[in-house]
């Protein structure tokens, strides 16, 4: 279990670098950010060449890393461009309001997910397992770009039921969080019918039943226990997901999240702001995907003797 904890860090460790490298090279493919600091029409060349030399971007692109991977590994990840502040602070006062919405958005997957794929299985070419699979495929189909809008428009503009933006109510998450969860939900009810399925057919559910065992518990406290290794880890995967697809969510449903803050970074060609907003970012990914790696060692003691 130790060597594994080991061998998982060094590779988060390698991820975190490969990330923050792709979003530095990246960026800087985007323009120079002095062209929107500065208006040409009023502004000099020996104005712009001076900006750029305070903003350290007349130096080497080699250079320019050398010194973002030291200060990065330092913890500092430099002033932001447009607003003049730390980096740090800024994105660290958005990340609740993102894991706020991607919690939200695992609830909705799991608690909907794991019943709907159980459901298939144990009806599996009924109607209940045809209409999941429909409702799954479709779930996986539809791009955040369009449900968000679509939902905005039917339960907000239509209906007047929920609000189109903002944040600090349930009504004003419940969206944004539908928006968001309907990938990884799609994703969740698939796996679990085809985990429940392979566990039915095993001997010890066999045996369980053969013994009296009721239904529901057969089916929760073995199949879906046996099941369980495979649905967390695609929870772990998931939260990759959902970070990114929080991009376009709080940016169509106007959610003050450290997605949001990306696209505003990106737009003004903010490079500090953007990368450590992209870092942080890589660095909630990489510790969920972590702590799910640990979990195997509870739900699977044979990951424990490794």
């Amino acid at each position: 279990m130790a060597n594994m904890i080991v061998r998982r860090l060094w590779g988060l460790l390698a991820v975190l670098l490969g990330v923050a490298t792709v979003a530095f090279v990246v960026l800087r493919l985007t323009g120079d950010p002095v062209q929107m600091m500065l208006p040409p029409e009023q502004t000099t060349p020996e104005q712009v060449a001076h900006l750029r030399h305070l903003l350290g971007l007349d130096r080497p692109v080699w250079v320019q890393y050398g010194e973002f991977l030291r200060n990065l590994a330092l913890g500092n990840l430099g002033d932001s461009y447009r607003y003049g502040l730390p980096v740090a602070p800024m994105v660290l006062q958005r990340i609740p309001a993102t894991l706020e919405l991607a919690g939200a958005a695992i609830v909705f997957a799991t608690v909907l997910g794991v019943p709907l794929g159980i459901l298939a299985a144990v009806r599996k070419d009924a109607p209940a397992d045809v209409a999941a699979s429909a409702l799954s495929f479709l779930g996986i189909a539809v791009p955040v770009f369009w449900l968000g809008p679509m939902l905005i428009m039917v339960f907000a503009v239509r209906l007047h039921w929920l609000p189109t933006s903002g944040i600090g109510t349930w009504r004003q998450l419940l969206l944004p969080a539908v928006t968001l969860g309907m990938y990884p939900l799609a994703q969740c009810a698939r796996l679990v019918r085809s985990e429940m399925l392979e566990v039915l057919r095993e001997d010890f559910v066999r045996t369980a039943r053969s013994k009296g065992v009721g239904e529901r518990r057969v089916l929760v406290h073995h199949a879906l226990r046996k099941a369980s290794l495979g649905i967390v880890t695609l929870l772990g995967l998931n939260v990759g997901v959902l970070m990114g697809g929080a991009i376009l969510t709080e940016t169509i449903f106007a959610w003050p999240g450290i997605g949001r803050l990306i696209v505003q970074a990106i737009s003004f060609r903010d490079f500090p702001l953007a990368q450590g907003a992209v870092v942080y970012v890589a660095l909630i990914t990489v510790g969920a995907n972590f702590l799910v790696d640990l979990s195997y060692g509870l739900l699977d003691p044979r990951v424990r003797s490794a």
